[in-house]
Parts: structure tokens; sequence; C-alpha cells
């Protein structure tokens, strides 16, 4: 974490959690806590905001101010109930696919600043960024007996396109290779859920989480919703759009490393049935989210395997025909 790079402020936060302040030169800001929103008073446009808690991107802004991720207004904020929205971390389980509790638990865990990282490859020549570091527990090995380094860098793009990068390495002594699945849980804020489509994973094989995982072959030529929805998209492109009309925004998810691909929208019965949740709020939110499931990655001692996922929002004029999703989706 360099000053000199991008001024970068550690300062107290809600209830005396430590946040992290990154702005751009241009005045674009990033923010990392691990406790609550922070609301600013400062002109914060583009930027984005980190919980230590979690290491959980809780808000990502454009150039207007407009947030671009859903976090529940009933979200608890206390540790350690994992925090509903935003992008949560699913490590080293996905859902209740494993042993471990729902997701594992990298996304139930304070998280520290890495200070002393190795080179960090990257697409993107964004200072703007900060880098974030899980290691294994005492409580952690009780539950998964592994040894383990998890470094997440969370950078802002020149063009104010969000980018996660996690490297996870084996470091267990004992010569034991382990395996886990993986997602970035991510929170889309969308208008209204009627009036948003997915485009780019028709025609693929899914599990349907809602059928005991059985597996279909997606029929319609986009994803739309009018009721819950629960599945797990398999060998997916390298790139997802979440066209909102309403909005005329449509959201562009890259991904590498990353083969599934999640999408689930909790609707209304469930909606009520979550304490975290707000009663309608599933009409303002989708979750689509880049993942490692089917196929679970296993690391032997020493070996690092990486996931990445880059989100960008571009205004679309969907609603009067000038948009061409093959264009976002085929297009660089």
């Amino acid at each position: 974490m360099s000053s000199e790079r991008v001024p970068v402020e550690l300062s107290q936060g809600v209830n005396g959690l430590d946040k992290i302040i990154l702005r751009e030169t241009r005045g674009s800001s990033a923010e990392k806590s691990n406790f609550f929103f922070i609301f600013y008073l400062f002109l914060l446009l583009r930027g984005f905001q980190v919980y230590l808690f979690g290491g959980h991107v809780t808000s990502w802004k454009n150039d207007h101010g407009e947030e671009l991720l859903f976090v529940s207004s009933k979200a608890l904020f206390k540790p350690p109930k994992a925090i509903r929205g935003g992008i949560p971390i699913c490590f080293p389980q996905f859902s209740n696919h494993g042993p471990l509790e729902q997701h594992g638990f990298a996304r139930n865990r304070f998280w520290s600043i890495d200070t002393d990282r190795p080179a960090f490859p990257t697409n993107s020549s964004s200072k703007a960024h900060i880098d974030l570091i899980l290691r294994s527990s005492e409580e952690d090995m009780k539950i998964w007996p592994h040894s383990y380094e998890f470094r997440l860098r969370v950078a802002l793009g020149p063009g104010g396109d969000l980018m996660l990068t996690s490297r996870i390495r084996n470091t267990n002594t004992d010569g034991k290779p382990f395996t886990f699945t993986f997602a970035y849980h991510t929170y889309f804020s969308v208008s209204d859920i009627s009036e948003v489509r997915v485009e780019g994973l028709e025609t693929l094989d899914y599990l349907d989480n809602l059928q005991n995982k059985e597996r279909f072959t997606e029929q319609g030529d986009a994803i739309t919703f009018e009721t819950e929805l629960d599945k797990i998209y398999l060998s997916t492109p390298t790139k997802i759009a979440i066209l909102d009309h309403e909005k005329k925004r449509t959201f562009v998810i890259r991904k590498d490393g990353l083969p599934d691909a999640v999408v689930w929208n909790p609707w209304d019965k469930k909606a009520k049935a979550m304490a975290d949740f707000g009663d309608d709020e599933y009409k303002h939110m989708l979750c689509v989210e880049a993942a490692a499931i089917e196929k679970p990655i296993t690391l032997k001692p020493g070996e690092e395997w990486r996931g990445r996922q880059e989100l960008s929002a571009v205004p679309s004029s969907y609603c009067s025909g000038q948009l061409d999703p093959q264009k976002v989706l085929l297009g660089s």
C-alpha cells in the first residue's frame, strides 16, 4: 500500500473499526472498512468501499455517484454474520456443496492489509488498489484442516471498472493437497428485476438448486425473471451481460479462472423468510456470480490458483433498439 501512488487514509469507522480510503488523483475514491456503511460528505463519485470483515466489497459507484451494488437495508453488520449484499467471497466452499457452513468461512473472517505482498500480476494499470490477505487460523483448522494464504486485490480501473483478483496458495507443510470451490457472490443493483435480462448463458447446461441440483439445458434466448431462480450455469463464456432496461444500463462481467456462473434472485417468499433482507428488496437486486463449482480446484503444497472478475457498467439504449447485446458480449 503506497501513498506515493495513491493517497491512502487509514481511520476509524463506525464502532471504532478500521477503514481504509483510497482516492485517485481525479477525485475518485475507494474505502475499506470492517463495519457498517460509511457515508461521505466530501465528493465521492467514482469509487468503491470494502470491509476488512470478510474482505467484502460493499459499494461501487460510477462517475455520477450512483451505487451499482446492492446491500440490504436490513443487513446486520454484526460479525460473525456475513454482510447481506455487495460482493461476499465464498471460500473454501460454495453454498452447501460440502460439509462446511453455507458459503465457507472467508466472508466471516477479519482480513488484514497485505503490506508484504509478492508480485501481483494484473491486467490493469490502475494505481487505485488495495491488497488484503487472509491466512488459516486455529479456528479454521478445526473445521478445515489445511494451511492456506488467500490474497485479494481490489482495484478501480481507469474507466471506473471494478476488478477483484484472488490468489489462493496451499501452504500445507504435511504434503497434503486441498480442494475447494469458490465464488464472487456479487449482488448487482437493478431498477426492477422484471425489467432485467441476462445475456450470454443461453443454450448452456445448468444445475438447478431449486430441484436438487438436477442438470438441465437453458432453452431461452436470455434469462428473465418472473419467479425465484437459483441456477449454476456450467462452462460459461468469459463475458456475461446484465441488461437493465429501465435504467438503460448494462453490467458486463468479465472473468478468468472461473468457468461457472450462478444466477440468483430469492423472489418474494424467500425474501420474507430472511431476517437480514427486506420483504420487497428482491425487486432491486440480482446476483450473477463468477464461480468455480462443478469442478473443484485442487492445489498441491506450494501451488497457487488465481481467479479474477472485472465489472463494468455502460450506458445503453436497449429500449430504443440501439443496444445490440452481442456487441456487448463479443466486443472488447
